[in-house]
């Protein structure tokens, strides 16, 4: 795989879980949207485990992302 597409989906991930950990944060259990897990109708419970979860996730990601961008060092 393409070392430059694998670092852009890794990016694009890390935006994605970033988001995603901010819902998490702002929005109380029933305005998730029905497809999340943690969504439950009628539950006004924001669900911080969920975002910090995905905000570890999103760091992983950029974390990788550039890891992988960098130089690669030549050993003699």
């Amino acid at each position: 795989m393409n070392k430059q597409l694998l670092v852009g989906l890794a990016v694009f991930l890390g935006i994605v879980f970033l988001v995603l950990s901010f819902v998490y944060f702002t929005k109380p259990a029933q305005m998730l949207p029905s497809y999340l897990p943690g969504y439950q109708a009628g539950l006004v419970k924001t669900h911080y485990k969920h975002g910090i979860a995905a905000l570890i996730v999103a760091l992983g990601a950029f974390s990788f992302a550039w890891f992988q961008s960098g130089k690669k060092s030549v050993k003699k």
